[in-house]
């Protein structure tokens, strides 16, 4: 299949299949506690205006023959300005998420390699995501690294959506 992929970026008519590659992504992960169609159209109608106009946000898919077969969004992060030698973006890698089909074919590299090729041009100074544990060794494959000095505060755990 890696013969047969053809990386694109995301077009606004493109996001009800991306919607329902995040709802399988996700309810893959844990239980949704939204009905798949009812999601399908909120998050939709999220990700369409900023698949229309450049802005912070990009998407790419690997394509095949059999359709859509993966994703990746990238957010770009503004910095603010720095009088030294530092680069004034970051990059914030998510969702990528491979139909399990189509795993292990060399999809999650292309669209990896996309986004941060895609960062390169942007100058951005770094990028960062949050790996499943099944994803590790693709980013360690493209230079990503556990760091010391990055912190996190989770402010919710989880919420309800009713």
């Amino acid at each position: 299949m890696a013969g047969d992929l053809r990386i694109r970026m995301a077009a606004p008519e493109d996001a009800v299949a991306l919607a329902r590659l995040r709802f399988a992504f996700r309810s893959e992960m844990n239980a949704a506690i939204e009905p798949e169609d009812a999601f399908v159209a909120r998050c939709a109608a999220w990700m369409r205006p900023r698949l229309e106009a450049p802005g912070a946000w990009r998407c790419w898919m690997a394509e095949s023959a059999a359709g859509i077969e993966g994703n990746i969004w990238l957010q770009l992060i503004e910095k603010l300005p720095n009088p030294v030698s530092e680069l004034e973006l970051h990059g914030y890698i998510t969702n990528v998420f491979v139909r399990p089909e189509a795993r292990g074919a060399g999809a999650g590299a292309l669209l990896l390699e996309a986004a941060l090729g895609h960062c390169r041009e942007q100058d951005v100074d770094s990028v960062i995501l949050w790996p499943s544990e099944r994803s590790r060794q693709l980013y360690a494959r493209h230079g990503f690294a556990v760091r010391d000095d990055l912190m996190e505060a989770i402010l919710d755990p989880g919420r309800d959506l009713h």
